[in-house]
């Protein structure tokens, strides 16, 4: 089997409204060297910068790791690309708590970086290109949509190409490496089909996760503050998927996270527990195991094989009812706004409209963003209301917002607050070979792929202003792979 594997770690699918504490008026500095524009084809991935060349460039110091500097103007902008596409709320403990957790995936960063250059890995820029095609995919965006949102949040678009090429980079990289050592043959999948057969009896789990390791028992206080900062995060409504992308240090953070499917007892023990008491939908603690923490996701529980699993009368929803439950968001630019201003407020109210998961959180969210107003429309029949509304509510299903559509009034959003269907516990169902031999593969080069990470940080030199520099060898090597 042919495969390529990209670990694209970057936006999720909110992106979202500007945010505060981000100017959006504010220019970027002049470009640096790995900022200049690139031949056709070649994606420049960034340079790092030596402390002198960012004095010279009038840049301060956020990190210097192994004699390259990692600015404040990488950190300042990786902050609000990780706000403006996460839908993160900002407030100034927030921030600090980003700002730590952003730096500490910059060094992990500016390691691989630097590995791949030294490898004289390339990315081109057709790689990046299609990691961009896909985010524009997902959220329904257009390329000037997607400019519009990063520049309205002070985000230049070389930081976002930069992030792609240096995530694309660290996985060819790792590819390179240990992709042709890595051999699934027919008896390896044989073994694995036979164990899933005998486990049909067993429960099975869709489980995402995100990881961060612990080196040094001296850093295992501060990544578990990393991990308390990311669940508090992921439990005031932002996306598994987008803090996973950004944050996990696993190369499941290329899918949000994703481990695929899980049976029971084939995580470690501490895991594997924590998963089991957890209903779909919900979100562990952080939980130590071999070689750091991880908070936990599950999407999917699939009961044994023969269970029956029937849906319960709260789960059926009729998705097209006469009367709805409705709310309503305006944005007015009045009856007849200029074509340039149109097209701002349709492209803000798009990406306030990813931002909506219920009904519940709409009050507190129109307060933060001035001139927008909020009512509550209650239970509505569908035949009352305008052909627009209608129109637009053809498109939704229960809990869904439409897509911004102009009317009279202005820029509307309209939200069905009917609830939507829980996740479903479904019965087990055989995988095919196919995805077998490809779950077997990930599995061997994730271990390859962490090993090698972890032997560069133990080997790395970072020091952070104010602070005289370390060398982070590590000697704990008991750490092993949670997912092996």
């Amino acid at each position: 089997m042919n495969r390529t594997v990209f670990s694209v770690a970057a936006c999720s699918t909110m992106l979202l409204m500007s945010m505060n504490g981000v100017d959006a008026k504010t220019a970027p500095p002049q470009k640096n060297a790995a900022q200049q524009e690139t031949p056709p084809g070649t994606e420049k991935l960034p340079v790092p910068e030596t402390t002198q060349q960012a004095q010279a460039n009038g840049d301060s110091v956020a990190a210097i790791v192994n004699d390259t500097v990692i600015t404040d103007y990488d950190l300042r902008q990786r902050v609000a690309l990780y706000t403006a596409t996460s839908g993160a709320r900002v407030t100034p403990d927030s921030t600090t708590q980003i700002k730590r957790q952003v730096l500490r995936q910059l060094e992990t960063e500016r390691l691989e970086l630097l590995e791949a250059q030294k490898n004289d890995v390339t990315v081109s820029s057709s790689d990046v290109d299609k990691a961009i095609a896909n985010i524009l995919k997902d959220n329904n965006l257009t390329p000037d949509q997607l400019n519009t949102m990063l520049s309205r949040n002070g985000v230049h678009m070389s930081t976002l190409r930069s992030q792609f090429a240096s995530q694309i980079a660290w996985s060819k990289t790792v590819q390179q490496q240990y992709g042709d050592r890595i051999d699934v043959g027919a008896a390896a999948v044989d073994a694995e089909m036979q164990r899933l057969a005998e486990s049909k009896n067993k429960t099975h789990l869709y489980v995402a996760e995100i990881f961060q390791s612990v080196d040094n028992p001296e850093d295992d206080a501060k990544v578990k503050k990393s991990m308390d900062d990311l669940e508090v995060q992921l439990r005031s409504g932002v996306p598994f998927a987008a803090v996973a992308r950004q944050f996990s240090q696993n190369p499941t953070a290329a899918s949000g996270g994703d481990l695929g499917l899980v049976v029971e007892g084939q995580l470690p023990k501490e895991l594997n527990s924590e998963v089991l008491q957890m209903r779909p939908g919900m979100v562990s603690n952080p939980v130590k195991s071999a070689g750091g923490y991880y908070i936990l996701y599950l999407r999917q529980r699939q009961e044994a094989e023969n269970s029956k699993v029937e849906d319960t009368p709260a789960l059926k929803v009729d998705q097209h009812p006469s009367q709805m439950p409705l709310a309503r968001i305006l944005l007015p630019v009045g009856p007849k706004p200029s074509k340039d201003l149109l097209d701002k407020v349709m492209s803000f109210a798009g990406s306030m409209r990813t931002h909506i998961d219920n009904c519940q959180q709409i009050p507190e969210m129109v307060k933060q963003v001035k001139g927008v107003v909020y009512m509550n429309l209650g239970t509505m029949r569908v035949a009352d209301l305008s052909p627009e509304i209608q129109s637009a509510l053809a498109q939704t299903q229960s809990g869904e917002t439409t897509l911004p559509f102009q009317s009279s009034a202005g820029v509307e959003l309209i939200v069905r607050c009917d609830a939507k269907a829980a996740p479903k516990t479904t019965a087990f169902q055989m995988p095919s070979r196919d995805d077998v031999e490809e779950q077997l593969f990930e599995q061997r080069l994730g271990v390859l792929s962490r090993q090698y990470l972890r032997d560069l940080r133990r080997n790395a030199e970072i020091q952070l202003p104010g602070e005289s520099l370390f060398s982070r060898h590590h000697h704990d090597d008991t750490d092993s792979d949670a997912t092996q």
